[in-house]
């Protein structure tokens, strides 16, 4: 139960985080759900950071870091990915 509640938790951070930077149309499921995953290690790694509580579990201020997380992901991956000019 639990590794389904991750993915259905990395989906949802997932999907907001696409929406926030754009990529929504871009996405799909599955990219949503690792995007959301890995998001909340990332913010996670920055709340330690700075000194306050990552992801602590399922409720609302974890998802709130996720979702932090999985922006900074789509950021620095767009950065690495995006068009260049010749």
């Amino acid at each position: 139960m639990n590794f389904l509640a991750w993915i259905i938790f990395g989906a949802l951070a997932g999907w907001i985080a696409s929406i926030i930077m754009g990529k929504n149309k871009k996405m799909g499921a599955i990219a949503n759900i690792v995007v959301g995953i890995v998001g909340a290690f990332v913010g996670g790694y920055i709340m330690d950071f700075f000194g306050a509580q990552g992801v602590t579990g399922f409720n609302l201020p974890s998802f709130f870091v996720a979702v932090i997380g999985a922006v900074v992901l789509l950021f620095v991956v767009g950065l690495f990915t995006g068009r260049r000019s010749r």
